[in-house]
Order: C-alpha cells, then sequence, then structure tokens
C-alpha cells in the first residue's frame, strides 16, 4: 500500500494529474467517480495568489467529495511560496504538491516549473523550506531534468526526500522534450530502485491504455501511475485500468447514452462553478473525447465548440442521443 505522509492512497493509486484548465473541480469530480484515487488542482501561481488574483484563488475550490485532494503551485520566489503556502491551507487540502515539471516558456522563463531544474540547488532548498512551513505533506511533480544531457533525476529525487518531500511523480520526458516523443519511464524505475529511496514514485508520461499502467506497474516497479491527458474528456479511463488489472480483460467502453450523460453533467457542473461564459467555453476541450468514434460527427461537435450559449450546447448533446441511439463504441 502507498501513503502520501499518513495518507493511505492505496495499492497503485490512479492519479488525476494536474493540468491547465482541465482539472478543476467539475472535472475532478468526474474523475473521482470512475475510479481516481487522487485528484490534484490545475497548477496555481504563488505570485497570482499572493496578488489575490481572481483566477488564482478560484483554483483553491476544494470539495469533500473529492479527497484525498492536492493543490499544485508553481514559482521560484521563496517568499511568496511559503505566503502562497498560508493561504493554501486554509483551502484545507489534503496535500500541497509543488509543480517544478511545467515546460511552458511563460512559466519557464521566470524559473519556476521545469525552469528550476537547470538550479538543482534552489529546487531542494524551497522544498525543505515549504516542509518546514507546514504540517500538510509536500509532495513534487517533475520531469527527468532540463535536457538529455543533464538528468540526475535519482540523485535530485533523494535529495527531495531527504528535505521532507513525501512523494515524488515523475513525468518521463526532459523539459527540452515538451510533449514530444516517447516517455522514457526507465530513469523512473531507477529512482524507485536506488535502496535509499522509501516514499511512493509515481510515473508519469504516455499511460493511455490500462496495459501501459500495467507495465508501469509490473515491469518498472512504480508506485503508481498519474494520468493526464489520457483522462481528458474521457474519465472512464480510470475505471477501464482498474477493472484490467482486476481481470485482465478490457472493460467495455462507455455508452453512447452514458457519454452523454457524462457531457451534460460535465457542462452543468462547470457553468454552476465558474458561470455560464467560462462554463461553456472551458468544457469545450473534452467533447471530441467524450464522442470519439461516431462517424460523421463533424456537424454536431461543431455546434458543441462553436456555440457561446449553454441551451445551444445541451441542445447539441439532445440530437446526438436521438440521431445516434444504440451506437456502440468499440
Amino acid at each position: 500500500m502507498s501513503k502520501i505522509g499518513n495518507i493511505d492512497v492505496g495499492e497503485f493509486p490512479l492519479l488525476l494529474a494536474p493540468m491547465e484548465d482541465v482539472s478543476d473541480p467539475p472535472f475532478r469530480a468526474l474523475c473521482k467517480e470512475q475510479g481516481a484515487d487522487v485528484v490534484y488542482t490545475e497548477f496555481i501561481s504563488s505570485e497570482g495568489l499572493i496578488r489575490d488574483a481572481a483566477k488564482s484563488r478560484m483554483k483553491l475550490d476544494i470539495y469533500e467529495k473529492e479527497r484525498p485532494v492536492g493543490i499544485q503551485i508553481f514559482g521560484a520566489n521563496l517568499d511568496s511560496m511559503l505566503q502562497s503556502i498560508e493561504i493554501v491551507e486554509k483551502s484545507n487540502p489534503d496535500i500541497i504538491d509543488i509543480n517544478f515539471g511545467c515546460p511552458v516558456k511563460k512559466v519557464v522563463s521566470k524559473g519556476a516549473g521545469a525552469g528550476i531544474l537547470k538550479d538543482i540547488d534552489l529546487m531542494v532548498s524551497l522544498t525543505a523550506a515549504m516542509v518546514k512551513h507546514t504540517n500538510l505533506p509536500i509532495t513534487v511533480k517533475t520531469r527527468l531534468g532540463w535536457d538529455h544531457d543533464s538528468i540526475k533525476i535519482v540523485e535530485v529525487a533523494e535529495r527531495l526526500q531527504d528535505v521532507g518531500a513525501k512523494s515524488i511523480a515523475i513525468h518521463g520526458r526532459t523539459r527540452a522534450q515538451m510533449y514530444k516523443g516517447v516517455a522514457d519511464w526507465g530513469p523512473i524505475a531507477d529512482v524507485k530502485n536506488n535502496p535509499r529511496m522509501h516514499i511512493p514514485i509515481f510515473g508519469n508520461g504516455d499511460v493511455d491504455t490500462p496495459e501501459k499502467a500495467m507495465e508501469m506497474r509490473d515491469k518498472f516497479g512504480l508506485d503508481g501511475a498519474m494520468i493526464g491527458r489520457a483522462s481528458i474528456g474521457y474519465p472512464w479511463f480510470f475505471r477501464e485500468v482498474k477493472h484490467f488489472f482486476a481481470t485482465g480483460e478490457h472493460l467495455a467502453p462507455p455508452t453512447l447514452e452514458e457519454r452523454v450523460q457524462a457531457a451534460r453533467k460535465h457542462l452543468q457542473m462547470a457553468i454552476d462553478w465558474k458561470g455560464e461564459k467560462l462554463g461553456v467555453f472551458e468544457t469545450r476541450r473534452h467533447y471530441t473525447n467524450y464522442f470519439k468514434g461516431i462517424p460523421h460527427f463533424k456537424e454536431f461537435r461543431t455546434k458543441m465548440v462553436t456555440s457561446d450559449h449553454s441551451i445551444d450546447v445541451f441542445a447539441a448533446f439532445d440530437e446526438v442521443e436521438k440521431e445516434f441511439s444504440g451506437f456502440e463504441f468499440v
């Protein structure tokens, strides 16, 4: 069984990755219903929190039904990160996660996210200070290194553990790779196999089939899998992996009715949480995957992703349910 601090997260837990404009409360709720063991918020700027930026504060919303839940923050300034911890604690999360892995330029250019992989000493000292500043478990999400020539993840993970990190999730790419190529889980296994390591090591990157999740568990020996892109518009991925683990067989894909019901629920929760305009806009990215596999679907998808009013999107869902009733996914 894996534990993050004193939190029992089960045997080979499946974790919903923190994804910008994806891992919001509505989507986390859907993933939790489908078997996600731990969920994380979108990453939140420490500078945004201490400036009281509305978007950053809104991301602190968490709900009892999604526990255990981690709030993820990023930054490279010690004072800002410590102040942000005090703000985050008021939301009463189970975990505070530090983002040392985001590869996007606007984050990296400030020395945050994966940018800190250029300064491992700062990465370690920030983690140490944050551990001392809170009683909540501090966890870390990072990448293999800045580029191929600077991969020292075994040493880095050991140092992070030694200053108090309670788990580490590692994406199997360098910052230079962004999301290109194939994730390399070998170095993550090297971290896990280091005899000095005793905290959970979770793998991330390219876990997009139940077989790959099983490979991460059985071949690479990791403690859990962090699921990102495979879950977008497809929260059922979590239950499919768990069914495969339990039976060795693939679970039948969700029916059309299940997909329409989930899409409706997702949109309504998003509107309830962030209002009509943002709720409609920010759920669009999910619809392609919700209905992937339906032939001649372009007309309906276009309505879903171009309509500015929820009444029109809900009407499109109704049309899909009527038009494709009985369609079987494979």
